[in-house]
C-alpha cells in the first residue's frame, strides 16, 4: 500500500503527466453526461421499459455495451464510437484488398496516413447516417417511445442531424485524448462505456449472494474472475521472440578498423496478434442464426429446433459454433496481420538474419510456420474466453456480470488498461522515477493497433 501511494504521489508531481490525466478525466466526464442527454421527443420512461430486460446477448443490447448504455436510453451519444470503429476496420480491410490503400498504408509514410484518416472520417459520417436511420427505425418501432405531439418527419430530420453529430464529436473527443491526454482515446471511450455497466452489475451480484447463492460462491466467483483477468493479461502480452543477427560492420578506418560483432535483436511474434477481432466477426455472424431463431420460434420441427438452440447464447451448440469460428478468424485475421514475406524482404534490406535460417524463401517459411504454431495456443484461449461468460452464466452469474468474465469485454478492458498503465509508467521512468511495477517493464499490446486505429 505504501509503495502505491508513493507511485500516485510520484505521478502528480510530474505536472506535464498530471495536466495529461485530468484532460482525459475531464474529457470522459464531457462523453458520459452526454450519454445521458436523450434526443428531443423522445420519451425515455416508455423506452427504459421496453429496453430493460436486454443484455449484451444480442446485437443492440452489445452496441448499447459499448455505448455505454447511451444507446437504449437514445441518447445524443447513442450510436457511440461504433460507426468510426466500423469505418477502421473496413479501411483495415480494404488495405489488404485493394492497391491503392495497400499504398497509403505502407509506402507513404505520413502524408499517406494523413490521408487514410480523412478517409475514415468521410466514411463515419456515411456510416453514421445509416446505422441512424436503422436506429431511429427502431425508436419509432417501440410503442410510446415517440411523444405524440411531435411532427414525424421533424423528429427524423432532428435526431439524424444530432445522432450524426454526437458521433463525430464522441470521434473529435477521443482524438483529443490520444493527442493531449493518456492512452488511446476511442479505445478509452469504448472502455468507459463498458465499465460504465460494471457497478451496477456487480452490486446486483453482492445483493444476490446476501440473499440466495451465499457467500463463499460469491467469494469463488471473484477469484475465479481474478484467475481469468490474469490470464487473459498473459496471453495479451504474450510473445515468441524469433532471434536476429545483424551482420558483422567495421568501425573504423584503414588498417586500424576492428570488426565489429553484429547486434542482436528479435522480431516479437505476438500469441495474440488477432485481438479482439476474432470474437467481434465470430459474434456478427452468430447474431444471425439468433435472429432467424427468433423469427422461428412458433414453428415446429428439428430445423426449428436448431435455430432455437443456436438463439441461445448459452446453449451447447451456440457455444460449440461459436468457439470454432473465433478459433477460424484468429488465424484468418493473423494471417493479414502478420506477412513473413514483408519480414524476409525487411531482414534482406536491413542485412540481417535469423540464425541457422537461410535468407529469403527459408526465411519466409520458417516465420510462416513458427506464426502458426504460436497462433494454436492463442486461438483455441480466444475461443474459450469467448464462451466463458456463458458457461459462468449456467454456474448462476447473473447475466451483466457473466460478460466481464470473458469476450469482447474482457479483452478491450485489459488491452486498454495496459496501453494507458505503459504510457503512465513512460512518464515516470523519463523522470528517474520508479515504474509502475517492482521489476521489469510494463508491457502494453505493442504490436497491436489500437481500437480505432485499424482495431
Amino acid at each position: 500500500m505504501k509503495k502505491f501511494i508513493e507511485t500516485i504521489k510520484n505521478i502528480w508531481k510530474i505536472k506535464e503527466l498530471r495536466e495529461k490525466i485530468l484532460f482525459t478525466v475531464m474529457i470522459l466526464m464531457v462523453y458520459r453526461v452526454g450519454s445521458f442527454i436523450p434526443l428531443p421527443g423522445v420519451n425515455v420512461a416508455a423506452l427504459d421499459a421496453a429496453t430493460s430486460g436486454r443484455g449484451a446477448s444480442d446485437i443492440l443490447g452489445l452496441i448499447n455495451t459499448f455505448a455505454g448504455g447511451a444507446f437504449n436510453r437514445a441518447a445524443i451519444f447513442a450510436l457511440g464510437i461504433m460507426p468510426y470503429i466500423t469505418a477502421s476496420i473496413i479501411i483495415q480491410l480494404l488495405g489488404f484488398a485493394v492497391p491503392y490503400f495497400q499504398r497509403l498504408q505502407q509506402q507513404e509514410g505520413e502524408s499517406g496516413r494523413k490521408k487514410i484518416s480523412q478517409i475514415t472520417r468521410w466514411l463515419t459520417v456515411a456510416i453514421t447516417l445509416v446505422q441512424g436511420s436503422a436506429y431511429l427505425v427502431y425508436i419509432q418501432s417501440i410503442r410510446g417511445a415517440i411523444t405524440p405531439e411531435v411532427s414525424i418527419p421533424i423528429f427524423w430530420f432532428s435526431s439524424i442531424i444530432i445522432l450524426s453529430a454526437g458521433t463525430i464529436f464522441a470521434m473529435w473527443l477521443g482524438e483529443r485524448i490520444t493527442e493531449n491526454g493518456v492512452g488511446n482515446g476511442v479505445s478509452i471511450l469504448i472502455m468507459i462505456g463498458i465499465i460504465a455497466t460494471l457497478p451496477t452489475a456487480f452490486i446486483a451480484e453482492v445483493v444476490m449472494a446476501f440473499s440466495s447463492s451465499g457467500l463463499f460462491l460469491f467469494i469463488l466467483e471473484m477469484v475465479i474472475l481474478f484467475f481469468v483477468v490474469m490470464a487473459t493479461i498473459m496471453v495479451v502480452q504474450g510473445v515468441r521472440k524469433i532471434p536476429l543477427q545483424f551482420a558483422k560492420r567495421m568501425v573504423g578506418r584503414g588498417a586500424g578498423s576492428v570488426p565489429m560483432a553484429g547486434a542482436r535483436d528479435y522480431i516479437p511474434l505476438k500469441v495474440n496478434a488477432a485481438g479482439v477481432m476474432p470474437i467481434i466477426f465470430a459474434q456478427a455472424i452468430m447474431f444471425l442464426p439468433m435472429q432467424i431463431g427468433t423469427w422461428a420460434a412458433g414453428s415446429d420441427g428439428a430445423t426449428s429446433s436448431l435455430l432455437m438452440a443456436l438463439s441461445d447464447w448459452q446453449s451447447l451448440p451456440y457455444n460449440l459454433i461459436f468457439f470454432t469460428l473465433v478459433v477460424v478468424f484468429t488465424y484468418v485475421y493473423t494471417a493479414l496481420m502478420v506477412n513473413p514475406k514483408q519480414y524476409a524482404e525487411y531482414l534482406k534490406r536491413q542485412n540481417a538474419f535469423i540464425p541457422g535460417v537461410k535468407p529469403g524463401k527459408n526465411t519466409q517459411d520458417f516465420i510462416d510456420t513458427l506464426t502458426t504454431r504460436v497462433t494454436l495456443p492463442g486461438s483455441i484461449f480466444l475461443g474459450l474466453i469467448s464462451i466463458f461468460p456463458a458457461i459462468v452464466a449456467r454456474f448462476g452469474v447473473n447475466q451483466s456480470l457473466a460478460f466481464f468474465f470473458g469476450g469482447t469485454s474482457l479483452l478491450i478492458l485489459v488491452g486498454v488498461v495496459l496501453d494507458t498503465l505503459q504510457q503512465i509508467e513512460s512518464h515516470l521512468l523519463m523522470r528517474k522515477y520508479d515504474g509502475l511495477v517492482k521489476s521489469g517493464k510494463l508491457k502494453g499490446r505493442s504490436g497491436m493497433q489500437p481500437i480505432g486505429a485499424g482495431m
